[in-house]
């Protein structure tokens, strides 16, 4: 693995920070506070091949690698957390589902308008009563002539609302069956396909989750991804380059919240002395980048590894698992070395702090890391 960033991660990084100085920063704060999902920023991002990292150039994306991919997430994630979410989401779930498992018809149809940021990708496995326990989903699909009829619901869905088409995994076959669930291809309008309540959540409150509903809703054969029965496995296959991308965001928001300690410790003075003098200080912020630093091997790695075109399961979820967690430990010690300040919104610790929890939970909580990890040690 090549330790040293390219010419391509180098002009990403760079490009993202010039973008987040002039179209994320001034704005953040007011999205966090409103809960708004600035769907502008995300055409824009679109327009600097953001939203289509991974597509092939064929289908009007970059046509880069996981290691650009990671880069262009961890930059986002530095400068606001629900940014480098939704990015991650639209590319990894919608749009990598699609690009790992559709046929040729249907990535030509759906690739170049979500490459583009022309629209926003959802995907929707999770449920109310399952969660991690994907295997008892109670959402259906009925197979009723040239359609499939869906009824159920999904939740913690992002875009749920503002998607313009979603892949959706729907139980086919019978209950705990992993060949027994169906990904299709659903787009906005579609009669019985509508939003539920959106998630009033703890951080990332600029990226927009919601819920599903599908009240018999009709979705032709030809929208069908793969095989009937297969959408379980292809989830799980996209599950694996989806852990990749929480681990880039977590390095990303812990990278945020350490730059602004550092900072901050620089520029704060207590007995006549910048706090940075002190060696309570100064070890947390060693902790801190020494974590950061391991996080980042292990981000990179699974990515390399991905690019390469071996299989990732077990090393994604490490990243995830250790990447996630050293973000909060990371985001809480930043809110300690703030102090006071630190518990205000007049500073970034705090949503640095508020941020980073999702990541030990979304995409399968740390537990659910320590699983699959197991499992692909003990095999």
């Amino acid at each position: 693995m090549e330790l040293v960033a390219t010419e391509n991660q180098t002009m990403i990084a760079q490009m993202v920070r010039d973008f987040g100085a002039q179209h994320i920063k001034p704005h953040m704060m007011r999205w966090d506070e409103t809960q708004e999902f600035p769907i502008d920023v995300f055409h824009k991002l679109g327009e600097l091949g953001l939203m289509g990292v991974l597509v092939p150039q064929e289908y009007g994306g970059s046509g880069f690698g996981y290691m650009e991919y990671v880069t262009a997430i961890a930059e986002l994630a530095k400068i606001d957390g629900s940014i480098g979410l939704s990015m991650a989401a639209h590319n990894s779930l919608c749009t990598g589902h699609i690009l790992q498992h559709a046929s040729e018809e249907q990535k030509r149809k759906y690739l170049p308008k979500l490459a583009s940021g022309e629209w926003i990708g959802a995907w929707g496995l999770t449920e109310p009563n399952t969660g991690s326990d994907a295997g008892n989903m109670r959402t259906v699909a009925v197979e009723d002539g040239d359609y499939y009829v869906l009824n159920g619901a999904k939740n913690f869905i992002t875009h749920g609302k503002s998607g313009n088409v979603a892949v959706v995994i729907a139980r086919t076959g019978e209950v705990g069956d992993s060949h027994g669930m169906t990904a299709f291809i659903i787009e906005r309008g579609t009669p019985g396909f509508a939003a539920g309540r959106k998630e009033d959540k703890l951080g990332m409150r600029a990226s927009e989750t919601t819920e599903l509903i599908f009240t018999d809703c009709r979705v032709p054969k030809e929208n069908v991804i793969g095989k009937v029965g297969d959408g379980f496995v292809q989830s799980l296959k996209v599950l694996d380059g989806g852990r990749i991308s929480i681990a880039a965001l977590s390095l990303g928001i812990a990278q945020g919240a350490y730059e602004a300690a550092v900072q901050y410790s620089k520029e704060r003075h207590q007995f006549n002395q910048p706090i940075s003098n002190f060696q309570g200080v100064a070890f947390k912020l060693a902790d801190m980048a020494t974590e950061i630093e391991a996080a980042s091997l292990l981000t990179y790695r699974a990515a390399d590894m991905k690019d390469h075109g071996q299989n990732v399961n077990r090393e994604s979820a490490m990243a995830k698992l250790y990447a996630s967690e050293v973000s909060v430990r990371v985001a809480n010690e930043a809110v300690q070395i703030f102090g006071g300040y630190g518990y205000t919104k007049d500073y970034p610790a705090e949503k640095y702090y508020r941020d980073a929890k999702l990541c030990t939970i979304g995409e399968g909580t740390s537990e659910i890391q320590k699983l699959v990890i197991a499992r692909a040690l003990l095999k």
